[in-house]
């Protein structure tokens, strides 16, 4: 995909007004408030982070999975439980009924979610295992698990739980076993690693399948309708426009999530996007610009 930055030179001469005046706008722009409208939900939240590494720019997002609405956002430094805490009292307080939550298995969100059925992520949770026993493992044991994990989606519960009973009940003793460090006389398990991976699916296994179990439900079982599908296209406007400050970066963030269900960019063979953010100075310039079209090649 590829896109043409605009100058403040070249939107002033397209719009035939001064550098001076569509800056103003820019600075002077303030993204609307957002109105809700209370009613049953299937949260998806994550975070995602954006920008150099020293601007500790980050946003969570709780979307719903149903009409693929933004309903809540929230600028953060790093991904916190207290962040997530915060915005779920906030969506109650607002009325919203939530059948569902999906997120990627963060350690503690089982908690702050503990009152509704809760999706494990199961890109999140290959990923996971992957970490531990990686793509090509050596250990006839991490070759046995990822073959047991690898159809994770399309497989249900009982099968799952049973298979991964099997391969404990072979590999059992394996994964308990200890070597001594000679050094400081301290034992660790042998084979940390599938021992760890195979920990991660069983304690997450009553949170793998509550999908298939709410099926009336549009229940995701992955957090990708927010990292691809919303968060990809926000990244690229921040890329396009990298030597922004930070508070214009949040700006764009607000303006885009604010909109995201009218905008839809990845699902549009053109969509509008100005120096700054797609379509933000005719917010407020009371139509006497037009937005510039690009097309994504």
């Amino acid at each position: 995909m590829h896109l043409l930055r605009q100058t403040l030179s070249d939107l002033a001469e397209g719009y035939k007004k001064s550098t001076r005046w569509i800056q103003k706008q820019v600075f002077e722009y303030e993204p609307e408030i957002k109105v809700h409208n209370p009613r049953e939900i299937v949260l998806v939240c994550d975070a995602t982070f954006y920008g150099k590494r020293k601007d500790k720019l980050s946003t969570l997002v709780f979307k719903n999975n149903i009409t693929k609405e933004i309903l809540l956002t929230k600028h953060i430094e790093s991904e916190l439980c207290a962040d997530y805490k915060q915005l779920l009292k906030q969506l109650l307080e607002l009325g919203y009924t939530i059948y569902s939550v999906t997120f990627d298995g963060k350690r503690g969100l089982y908690k702050v979610f503990k009152d509704f059925p809760v999706q494990m992520c199961h890109f999140h949770q290959a990923k996971t295992a992957r970490r531990y026993i990686t793509k090509k493992p050596r250990l006839q044991a991490g070759k046995d698990l990822k073959r047991i994990m690898y159809p994770l989606t399309e497989t249900n519960e009982k099968n799952f739980t049973k298979k991964l009973d099997e391969w404990h009940d072979i590999y059992k003793d394996f994964i308990e076993e200890k070597s001594v460090n000679l050094e400081t006389g301290k034992s660790y398990y042998t084979h940390q690693k599938v021992r760890s991976a195979y920990r991660s699916l069983r304690a997450n296994l009553p949170h793998l399948f509550i999908r298939k179990k709410h099926k009336y439900f549009e229940i995701s079982n992955t957090t990708n309708t927010l990292d691809g599908g919303t968060f990809s296209p926000l990244k690229i406007l921040i890329k396009i426009h990298r030597g922004l400050g930070k508070s214009l970066k949040l700006k764009i963030v607000d303006d885009y999530l604010l909109n995201y269900k009218k905008k839809r960019l990845l699902s549009l063979k053109y969509f509008t996007l100005t120096l700054f953010f797609y379509e933000f100075l005719s917010y407020n310039a009371n139509s006497s610009l037009k937005s510039n079209t690009l097309k994504i090649q």
